[in-house]
This record gives structure tokens, sequence and C-alpha cells, in this order.
């Protein structure tokens, strides 16, 4: 996934996230920093939303049933790793990955995932710190292999 994608998959979603929060385009519109005439635009798919917009989407709506099926369990990890293309530093507890993510591998108290929506990897450890992550799996195969063999 890149950012064109992401742009495109929230902005075909963007009329199903408000209403699943039973907001007005008024109340979305200011919630999202945009005029009305904008987000009707982006509602009937005559125009994409910005990048910006996309970005807060995802950040204050994270907990959407709508934004997690198109996404998976991390909306704002996907965004974060489109924006920075990888993430190579501790950022935040995880829930482990149970559910939205297969597990490649396990090695001394690091495991390598893939999410089963978006497809991106991730490291996480052994109480779900999340350490790294990236679209490029041999990115994400070497910085495991760097972790593992500290």
């Amino acid at each position: 996934m890149d950012k064109e994608e992401l742009i495109n998959d929230v902005s075909q979603k963007m009329k199903l996230i408000r209403v699943e929060y039973g907001y007005t385009q008024n109340r979305m519109a200011d919630v999202l920093g945009l005029s009305k005439k904008t987000l009707v635009q982006i509602e009937k798919e005559r125009t994409s939303a910005s990048w910006t917009t996309v970005v807060a989407v995802c950040a204050l709506f994270q907990d959407s049933e709508v934004l997690k099926n198109l996404l998976g369990d991390a909306p704002l990890e996907i965004t974060e790793t489109i924006a920075h293309q990888e993430i190579d530093h501790p950022v935040g507890k995880t829930m482990g990955g149970k559910v939205w993510w297969t597990t490649l591998r396990e090695e001394k108290g690091f495991t390598l995932q893939q999410n089963i929506i978006s497809q991106h990897y991730r490291i996480i450890d052994n109480e779900f710190q999340r350490w790294f992550s990236t679209f490029d799996e041999n990115d994400a195969a070497m910085r495991f292999k760097q972790l593992t063999n500290k």
C-alpha cells in the first residue's frame, strides 16, 4: 500500500465512517477542518481527500469499524508507516496481533508479523511493543535479523 492507495481507499469510505459515528456532514466537516462542500465532493467520489485529511481521519477515527475493516487493527500505524516509509524505534504498545496479523517468525523475544489486510510488516517484542514497521519485506527481514542477533 502506498500514499495514493490509502488516500483513495479512505476517501471512498468517508461517508460510511461519518454515518458510523452518527455525524452530520456539517459536524464531520467541522471535525476534519473541511468545508461542507469539500466533504460532499469527497463523499460523492468527485474528488479525493487530501493526504492531511486522510491522516486526520485515521487519527480521529482510528477505532472505526469501517477503517479497521479497510486497514486492520491499526489505521494510524499504517498511516505513520506510509508517511515515514518505515518506523525503526520502539513506538507504542500493540495488542499483540492475534486478529489482524500473521506471525512470520519468532525468535529471542521478537516477533515478525504481516498485516493480513494492508500487507505491511512489523516487529514487536514479548511485551507487544512495536519496534519496526515497513511495507518492504526485505527491510523487515533484515531488521528482524539485526534485533535477534543482539
